[in-house]
């Protein structure tokens, strides 16, 4: 199978290049376009994996770039159901096929993909996203999925209207009333805490302590509670180019990686070195400081502004974890010797990030005390007792304790 990979650069959509898959197995192969090659201010969707050269280069999974646009268990649900209930066409569902199910216009990153020259972009939607007054009609559907009693019509509506974005919560793309896009997060019935409410305290505890943080607010539905997070992978309408870190990186699956391997990709790939490097060394000690376990590489992402350079984007999937939940759940390393996290350790590896020890000792307080006023900060964010008791031992830790000694 061949599809041709377009990406939306500088207000058009221009041909990148060719990607090509068996017909079994996961081998991709992929070869740029003569004319993306030759472009001014063209450059590499994936640094790593698909350098900027003539010629086939293979890979025996997708790429991570391309991989970046797919959906990860949510949404592949979604996709095997809808199979199985004859809204979506029989294929093999190689990873490729998963990407091209999800709709072309709520995708994330500026990525497009068609089958040739002249037919629309996969997948084609109605362009038409659920307005947030929806969602109570989307969390029917989410819980439809949940309790297998889903309709063709709950998995057209989820699939053709809301995109099964990555990640393994149930989610949907909506249309934020200012017209931007907006991913909801929806609860799951077996939830025995309100992520959500947790989700959106732990986004505002970042923003307090000097983190760039996606947009971000708590939406009560029926009882419910569900984040609604701005997307930030669009400005005035037109896409902007993502990648994980994961892929920056060119992380094979199942391979951790570590926050000083990933500043040394901001070194080379960076567009603000400086920035980034202390920016990503404050979401790092704020990620233990909150018991952010879910702080994996593919939670850390990209952005290009400028040909060839890549930006940190703006913090998103923060999810503090009571202790109880931890047991089996593995941090981001904060270097390569693998070592267990520890605020000592994240001192000592500052100056990989551009910090002297006193410097970071000052980010360090100044994240403390914000961490530390997280019930008042839940307060003022309306949550109930129930809602924030539930999340004591995540924002009362071990690690606030050590910082305390090194402040």
């Amino acid at each position: 199978m061949s599809i041709e990979v377009h990406i939306e650069w500088e207000r058009t959509t221009q041909l990148v290049g060719r990607l090509y898959s068996a017909g079994r197995g996961q081998a991709v192969s992929f070869e740029y376009s003569a004319e993306w090659l030759a472009g001014q201010s063209t450059f590499a969707i994936d640094p790593t994996s698909i350098p900027m050269q003539r010629g086939m280069m293979h890979s025996p999974v997708l790429f991570g770039a391309i991989q970046d646009c797919g959906p990860d268990r949510w949404g592949k649900i979604l996709i095997e159901r809808a199979v199985r209930k004859g809204v979506l066409e029989q294929r093999p569902f190689q990873e490729i096929d998963y990407v091209l199910a999800l709709d072309d216009n709520s995708r994330i990153g500026a990525l497009r993909f068609r089958r040739g020259d002249g037919e629309a972009f996969l997948a084609q939607g109605t362009g038409k996203l659920p307005p947030v007054v929806q969602l109570p009609a989307l969390l029917r559907a989410t819980e439809a999925i949940h309790s297998e009693t889903e309709t063709a019509k709950d998995l057209r509506f989820l699939l053709g209207q809301g995109s099964p974005l990555g990640g393994a919560r149930p989610k949907s793309a909506v249309a934020m009333p200012d017209g931007s896009l907006g991913i909801a997060k929806f609860p799951k019935p077996d939830d025995v805490r309100d992520i959500a409410a947790g989700e959106i305290l732990a986004l505002s505890l970042a923003r307090a302590s000097g983190i760039r943080t996606a947009d971000h607010q708590l939406v009560p539905v029926g009882g419910h509670a569900v984040a609604v997070i701005k997307r930030f992978d669009r400005e005035q309408g037109c896409r902007i180019p993502f990648i994980s870190a994961s892929s920056l990186l060119g992380l094979p699956i199942g391979e951790a990686g570590s926050y000083t391997m990933l500043a040394d990709a901001i070194r080379q790939f960076g567009d603000d070195v400086s920035g980034d490097l202390r920016e990503l060394w404050r979401r790092m000690v704020f990620s233990l400081l909150a018991s952010n376990y879910d702080d994996h590489l593919r939670n850390h992402g990209f952005l290009m502004h400028r040909s060839g350079r890549w930006s940190l984007s703006p913090a998103y999937d923060v999810n503090p974890v009571p202790e109880i939940e931890r047991a089996g759940i593995n941090k981001t390393s904060i270097s390569e010797d693998g070592n267990e996290p520890s605020i000592e350790l994240a001192i000592k590896a500052s100056p990989r990030f551009g910090l002297k020890a006193d410097e970071a000792v000052r980010i360090l307080h100044e994240i403390m005390i914000v961490v530390q006023n997280w019930r008042e900060l839940g307060q003022r964010l309306h949550l109930n007792a129930s809602q924030l008791n539930a999340y004591t031992s995540a924002f009362e830790n071990d690690f606030v304790k050590e910082a305390q000694e090194h402040v």
